[in-house]
């Protein structure tokens, strides 16, 4: 008699990745230095809650480098993370191989639907608690680092940003981590929800109140302003 064969492994962390600063001539950071050039890394990545925006420094992960601060990083884009199922799309469509951290993401995750995570749900992995913030809005940095034309056009309508999370307990992160939900919040505001009302559907901002506290300063003023406009 045969053995059954294995379950499929649960959702968990295939690659960590991290950059160092690389000089362009297409970011719109103010030293012409990007850190969207993301590779996997060996071993354990210390994860903390990195600086306001603006005031310079890592990522959340200790080593990561972010260029452009006026628009990225800060407590709120603390770690950036990407599906693999959703890479793999993208492969075929583009007809050309995307490695782990192509997409300038700090995770690349395997077996959770990233997009479909809802504003304010927490993951466990390894150490580190961390809690879903908000969408990845595309830009030209990102447009020009993978060459592609209508870059921008053909994220948005596809509507799978990957989602930013902040760090609520500091800890280490490796590859092969697994990703335990520990918090899911009762309400609809996924990721790809509150990305279509920044872009695709503007008419779904005001609905982007009910994630509360969880959502972004940013993002609660942009959803307040669009609720009075609408009085």
């Amino acid at each position: 008699m045969s053995a059954s064969p294995a379950p499929p492994p649960g959702p968990r962390v295939l690659s960590v990745n991290t950059a160092r600063a690389m000089a362009v001539d297409y970011t719109s950071a103010e030293s012409g230095l990007t850190g969207i050039a993301k590779r996997p890394v060996s071993g354990p990545v210390r994860v903390t809650p990195p600086p306001g925006r603006g005031t310079g420094g890592d990522s959340g992960l200790v080593g990561d480098f972010v260029g452009d601060r006026r628009h990225h990083g800060g407590p709120d884009q603390a770690v950036y993370a990407f599906a693999r199922e959703d890479l793999d799309r993208w492969e075929a469509v583009l007809g050309r191989p995307l490695a782990d951290g192509s997409f300038g993401e700090n995770l690349t995750t395997a077996g959770i639907d990233v997009s479909g995570a809802r504003i304010g749900e927490r993951w466990r992995i390894g150490g580190v608690l961390l809690e879903v913030s908000c969408a990845r809005i595309p830009c030209r940095t990102f447009a020009e680092w993978l060459g592609e034309r209508g870059w921008v056009k053909r994220f948005t309508e596809d509507a799978a940003p990957g989602a930013y999370l902040r760090v609520l307990e500091p800890g280490e992160v490796r590859a092969g981590d697994p990703v335990e939900i520990a918090y899911r919040p009762d309400h609809e505001v996924t990721v790809a929800f509150l990305f279509r009302s920044r872009t695709t559907a503007p008419e779904l901002r005001t609905r982007v109140l009910a994630a509360g506290e969880a959502l972004s300063a940013e993002e609660w003023e942009r959803a307040r302003a669009r609720a009075k406009a609408a009085d």
